[in-house]
């Protein structure tokens, strides 16, 4: 992509394939512009939508030109805008309404040097034309996408004959990628983080003083926002929210130290948050969530853990849904499906599946006496972002935002503040009977 320069689609998104396979390729080889100071960003000050259901612009004003690239996905219907790194100064309310063909938009970072918006769409669109107009006559600078009605047919097939291109691209970035990898030095491990030698069981992490990690994974963020209750209460907020509070309880039994894999309102895709943990070689992961599911009858919360086959259809409805949250800020990672095979292969450790059953047993124990759970409060299902496989890994689904009486609770700080101290007594109570274990 050239910078301040525009790139145009003028037979109906003709060239978007290729595009998207551009994007992918600076994504999947880890490329990473540099973050500039928020004073040197281009500031975007507003955006706004007009036209009807069969044709309509969205326009978002710039304090200077960027180069950008428009695409459409689907499942669901979006257009995204990819921008490199700017600073959103826009009303509290922007993006929650929309007009014509688009039902919302959102926007925000997604990565070091890269900003993004996605409008929402109301079914299939394509691109009629997109461009930047430079600042002139007092104006400021703006991107324009012009959008126009098609049908679920007339889509499939545009994507279908442009996929060639695409996969190209996506060849070339895992290449690179993988060619980077391997010129990259080892990171050091962490002093004291030496496993000694052992030819079988669990492999052991030594910390200084027998300290144990604890990697919390407050799920979506930024451009993502997850489910959304009926009083408009946002999943990210109130997982974030959480999983502050339970960082803070770990914190104060002195022997657990804890990393957040967020710890403010920014997108992280699935696979970055597994590498998290697996980086910091933690000893236990547990991702928070709080989703929506059918109908307002459903509440409580369940604690899933992995498994290649679910224990029930909506288990494996749910996994299939967190499992799509990168696609939700635009950028399907699906692509990348022979890693993920690999993956899938790799993660059936036993031991890791073991201890997660473990601790998800000792967290039911300890929260039934502050909190409801579901009929069926363990589950399990291929939630990608337990994959690590040598991590013991767990997904606690809060409540359902779908719920008035649950959307209460997560919004209660007194809730909040017995659920997560109930946690981490599960989390001192698992890791001390691992301790009893070893001695024995």
């Amino acid at each position: 992509m050239q910078p301040a320069q525009a790139i145009f689609f003028p037979n109906a998104a003709g060239r978007l394939l290729p595009r998207l396979a551009l994007a992918l390729l600076f994504l999947l080889s880890g490329y990473r512009l540099p973050m500039a100071s928020a004073s040197d960003l281009p500031v975007a000050s507003a955006g706004r939508v007009a036209g009807d259901a069969d044709r309509t612009r969205f326009v978002t004003d710039l304090s200077d030109p960027v180069g950008f690239t428009a695409y459409v996905l689907p499942d669901p219907y979006r257009v995204v805008i990819d921008l490199p790194q700017v600073a959103f100064d826009l009303p509290a309310d922007a993006g929650k309404a929309g007009r014509g063909l688009v039902a919302a938009w959102r926007y925000g970072p997604v990565e070091e040097g890269r900003s993004r918006i996605v409008l929402d769409t109301k079914g299939p669109v394509l691109i009629d034309r997109s461009f930047l107009l430079k600042p002139q006559a007092g104006q400021p600078a703006r991107i324009v996408v012009d959008l126009v009605k098609t049908t679920p047919e007339a889509f499939a097939r545009k994507l279908e004959a442009d996929r060639p291109a695409a996969e190209a691209a996506i060849a070339e970035a895992a290449a690179a990628r993988e060619t980077q990898q391997a010129a990259a030095p080892m990171p050091r491990p962490r002093p004291g983080s030496e496993a000694p030698a052992s030819s079988a069981g669990e492999p052991e992490r030594l910390r200084p003083d027998g300290r144990k990690l604890v990697v919390i994974d407050p799920g979506h963020g930024g451009i993502d926002p997850g489910a959304i209750g009926l009083r408009k209460t946002r999943e990210k907020d109130v997982v974030l929210a959480f999983g502050l509070k339970l960082r803070d309880f770990l914190e104060r039994q002195g022997n657990v130290d804890v990393v957040m894999t967020r710890d403010d309102d920014r997108f992280l895709t699935l696979k970055e948050r597994v590498r998290i943990a697996r980086n910091n070689q933690a000893d236990l992961f547990i991702a928070i969530h709080a989703d929506t599911v059918r109908g307002p009858e459903a509440r409580g919360a369940t604690i899933y853990t992995l498994s290649e086959k679910a224990s029930d259809a909506e288990a494996e409805a749910l996994a299939h849904k967190e499992n799509r949250a990168d696609i939700i800020g635009g950028v399907d990672l699906e692509a990348e499906s022979e890693e993920v095979t690999d993956i899938l292969i790799d993660l059936v450790q036993r031991e890791s599946k073991t201890h997660s059953l473990v601790f998800a047993r000792k967290a039911v124990a300890e929260m039934k006496p502050v909190t409801d759970f579901t009929g069926k409060p363990m589950r399990s299902a291929g939630f990608m972002v337990l994959k690590a496989p040598d991590v013991p890994s767990v997904l606690i689904e809060l409540g359902y935002l779908s719920s008035r009486h649950d959307e209460n609770q997560l919004t209660s700080p007194e809730w909040r503040e017995r659920v997560a101290r109930a946690m981490a007594l599960a989390v001192g109570k698992y890791f001390g009977q691992q301790l009893a274990a070893r001695s024995e």
